[in-house]
């Protein structure tokens, strides 16, 4: 099993940055493919970023490829997602989840979660 507790949310204006953290504990770190998700108010959870193993390959959702930037430490079992030029339409909770082996953009297929940190984006 793995915990994951997210960190780094808040209140910024467009065009500003954010990073966003995700620790987890439990299970071995390295075995497991991250992502990240969010849910804005009335829509669905959607992919944002997902990240492999090692580190090597990542994969982005097109509306935030250039801004955001995922990575990970696996010597601090942690995960990352830099927001960059940040948008009103990026407000949402942002969630961190992982999988065994390799990513998925598909929320369904990743077993862990953790409780979500809000992003707020004013114009």
């Amino acid at each position: 099993q793995v915990q994951l507790v997210e960190s780094g949310g808040g209140l910024v204006q467009a065009g500003g940055s954010l990073r966003l953290s995700c620790a987890a504990a439990g299970d071995t770190f390295s075995t497991y493919a991250m992502g990240w998700f969010r849910q804005a108010p009335g829509k669905e959870r959607e992919f944002v970023a997902a990240i492999s193993r090692n580190g090597g390959s990542t994969d982005y959702v097109d509306s935030v490829k250039g801004r955001f930037a995922i990575s990970r430490d696996n010597t601090k079992n942690t995960v990352y997602l830099q927001l960059n030029s940040l948008k009103p339409e990026d407000t949402a909770v942002y969630y961190c989840a992982a999988k065994l082996w390799v990513y998925t953009q598909y929320a369904s297929t990743y077993k862990y979660w953790g409780q979500g940190t809000q992003v707020t984006v004013s114009s």
